[in-house]
């Protein structure tokens, strides 16, 4: 494998179709795409200072690299990526994008990135920016802080571990979600959604949970909640403190600590299809 060490490129396409080459301490100045089409590369210590600097790569891996403001929209149509001990400061990053590998990364401005992604790997990763996720399937998330709204809106098959989440309508029009030992606060919490389940989480949402499909609560606090549970279906729910108030449920079972209220005034729902019971009050 050759090594380029210490370099400086500039200009369209520098290193256009580059592969089986090790990249240390380089930074790449002004102009686009300077490594389109690469393929069995490892960088480290390199400076991204322009825009789409790694589109149509396999094979890529990158330590301790910073990708700059301007680098944006920076890794498109990428197979096989693993990033470690890093800062991405560029919006739009990871677009159709296949195996992805993030662990120790900081993304300061992560407005559009993740989308239409497929199997991705998040470990100990902080974000700061709206539509995180879009539209991504087999997602493996460990130790992500993110805030931003809308995050994985439209994403599929998404496991999360000991996460935070600071983030309006969170996890809209998904499929089969799961989510561990997590901190979620934001208002309309995961809309539209088939098959939730929160286990030992911690939920904060103004008319959070909402026109569900299969929605699973394991031992969940649902903080400063209200309006829940409004046209959601196959509701299984165990809550351990209070609910502010619950909103014309379709069908399951839910449970609770105490409800400030229940509201039951859509005649078109049969509700015996929901067993809604609390704590007895001392």
């Amino acid at each position: 494998m050759k090594q380029i060490n210490e370099g400086y490129f500039d200009g369209e396409r520098p290193l256009f179709k580059e592969h089986d080459a090790e990249i240390i301490d380089t930074t790449f100045g002004q102009g686009e795409s300077p490594l389109k089409e690469s393929h069995d590369l490892k960088l480290s210590g390199v400076v991204f200072t322009w825009k789409y600097p790694l589109w149509y790569s396999k094979n890529i891996d990158v330590k301790d690299t910073i990708f700059e403001t301007m680098s944006r929209s920076g890794i498109w149509y990428t197979d096989h990526i693993a990033i470690q001990d890093s800062d991405l400061q560029a919006p739009k990053l990871f677009r159709r994008c296949h195996d992805v590998t993030l662990n120790n990364v900081y993304f300061s401005d992560a407005d559009e990135t993740l989308w239409t992604c497929d199997d991705v790997k998040i470990q100990n990763v902080q974000a700061r920016g709206d539509y995180f996720g879009m539209n991504s399937s087999n997602l493996r998330i460990d130790n992500l802080d993110l805030i931003g709204n809308y995050c994985f809106d439209g994403g599929k098959n998404i496991e999360v571990h000991n996460s935070r989440f600071v983030s309006k309508d969170a996890f809209w029009n998904c499929e089969n979600v799961t989510i561990y030992d997590s901190k979620i606060s934001g208002e309309y919490l995961a809309w539209n959604t088939k098959n939730l389940t929160l286990i030992n989480c911690t939920i904060e949402s103004d008319q959070g949970l909402c026109y569900l499909d299969g929605v699973k609560l394991v031992n969940c606090k649902v903080l400063r909640t209200d309006l829940a549970f409004e046209y959601c279906k196959n509701i299984d729910a165990d809550i351990t403190t209070d609910v502010m108030s619950v909103k014309n449920p379709i069908s399951g079972r839910i449970h609770a600590k105490s409800i400030g209220e229940i509201i039951l005034d859509d005649p078109e729902i049969d509700h015996s299809q929901t067993v809604i019971t609390q704590d007895k009050k001392e």
